[in-house]
């Protein structure tokens, strides 16, 4: 099921990928796993609208909570967009997908010189980091796990540059693809 905070378009991607339409609450209450896709100045609202409705579900947060005029964060330093949906739904958060442009999620699959795209995420649930790690590899992503939620914020600031990069004109498909597994398992 496909919700939005517009309608119309929720619909429209709801037919595109063969999906049914629903409100908030409902596609949420449906949802085993969600995933929460809102540019930061929605995010509140659209926590409101789904009300308690994720209590204890898996929920991926692939959002960016960076303004794009100085392109820094406007979470409070050392917390998280993604702990806060936490906080809010009492669902089961792990960040993930939010360093690609969408045009790299288009890529079936996202292989960049014959390596597949590496996709850190952070989580403090096991079943919900399960689901995220299963959702990279069938997207055709190296999964990585970084962490604990606390990580999160790291994940939204490097997010950050990487907007930066494609604000400035990089191609989305060149901006993160440049970090193999073994250079970030090796801390270089």
């Amino acid at each position: 099921m496909i919700t939005g905070r517009t309608e119309g378009k929720a619909r429209a991607l709801a037919g595109r990928l063969g999906a049914r339409y629903g409100g908030f609450e409902e596609v949420a209450a449906f949802a085993e796993a969600a995933l929460i896709a809102v540019l930061y100045q929605g995010m509140a609202s659209t926590l409101v609208r789904i009300g308690g409705a994720l209590r204890g579900k898996v929920i991926v947060d692939c959002a960016n909570p960076v303004e794009v005029e100085g392109f820094t964060l406007v979470t409070p330093p050392g917390t998280s967009m993604a702990e806060e949906i936490g906080r809010v739904t009492g669902g089961h958060v792990v960040k993930a997908f939010n360093l690609c442009h969408e045009r790299v999620w288009r890529m079936d699959p996202p292989v960049f010189d014959g390596r597949r795209l590496v996709v850190p995420y952070c989580g403090d649930d096991p079943a919900a980091l399960e689901v995220a790690r299963r959702l990279i590899a069938d997207v055709g992503g190296d999964p990585l796990p970084v962490g604990d939620l606390r990580h999160a914020h790291h994940l939204e600031a490097m997010a950050a540059i990487v907007i930066s990069l494609l604000f400035g004109g990089r191609d989305p498909h060149t901006v993160f693809n440049l970090v193999g597994r073994a250079e970030v398992s090796a801390g270089g």
